[in-house]
């Protein structure tokens, strides 16, 4: 059974390369995930891919079933997970286009279904949530941006919102004030649950726009955004064409 999964985000609803082998329904205590899951083999190893928005991307932020996706995951034998983000740049260093591996969390959101410890517990859990992202999938994301001349952000306080608007300027203020470097609405609770049930996880973001009040372009463009993610998912597509055979 394949150990590694890519769950894609907005501008990734497929994986080109992947020769696609077939699609499994995996039914959850949680519900059902946002798609079938995708068996594939991508530069010589079998590996799953899901859609995080469902393969029309029809399904919004804070309406992803987050405890079923990870459960199906967790259930079918994956032990690595790469997950895909859009985002918005806060920091000056990352314009439309850049990737970033972040490794901080900050979560705005609320009202999701954020754990798997909630009913029937013989006694209540907690999880370290230190450093959210596991640090040997990091550094073999950012060794393959390196080794593919990818020019990529290797930190960041990625900043998670509601959805599914986008943000005011003066939240993005306030962000930036907390500490965020990048926004985005789908980080969380996908990476708490991914470690309440041990899987190593990180994201690859792409900066997609400026963040509200940010850049030069006034109100934010979904054309742009579109035209950006683009440029940024091909360059997704080739780190994870050189990360799979590490992996």
């Amino acid at each position: 059974m394949p150990e590694l999964a890519i769950i894609g985000g907005t501008g990734l609803t497929a994986l080109t390369g992947l020769q696609i082998t077939r699609k499994e329904v995996v039914h959850t205590p949680y519900g059902e995930p946002s798609g079938p899951l995708t068996h594939g083999v991508l530069n010589g190893k079998e590996m799953i891919f899901l859609a995080r928005h469902g393969y029309g991307h029809t399904i919004p932020p804070h309406r992803i079933n987050y405890r079923a996706n990870i459960w199906a995951l967790k259930e079918i034998g994956v032990r690595r997970v790469v997950a895909v983000a859009a985002v918005g740049g806060i920091h000056a260093d990352l314009p439309p286009g850049r990737l970033v591996v972040p490794d901080q969390i900050i979560d705005y959101t609320w009202s999701r279904a954020a754990t798997f410890y909630e009913d029937g517990l013989t006694h209540v859990t907690h999880i370290d949530f230190t450093y959210p992202y596991s640090p040997e999938l990091r550094a073999l994301m950012i060794r393959s941006c390196r080794e593919t001349g990818l020019d990529a952000c290797e930190g960041g306080v990625y900043g998670i919102t509601q959805g599914p608007r986008l943000e005011t300027a003066a939240e993005i203020d306030r962000m930036e004030r907390d500490g965020c470097t990048l926004v985005g609405m789908t980080g969380m609770p996908e990476a708490a649950l991914a470690r309440e049930v041990g899987l190593e996880y990180a994201v690859c973001a792409v900066i997609a726009n400026w963040a509200a009040g940010r850049g030069d372009a006034g109100e934010i463009s979904m054309e742009e955004i579109e035209r950006t993610l683009a440029t940024g998912m091909g360059r997704v597509r080739t780190m994870l064409a050189r990360l799979v055979p590490l992996l």
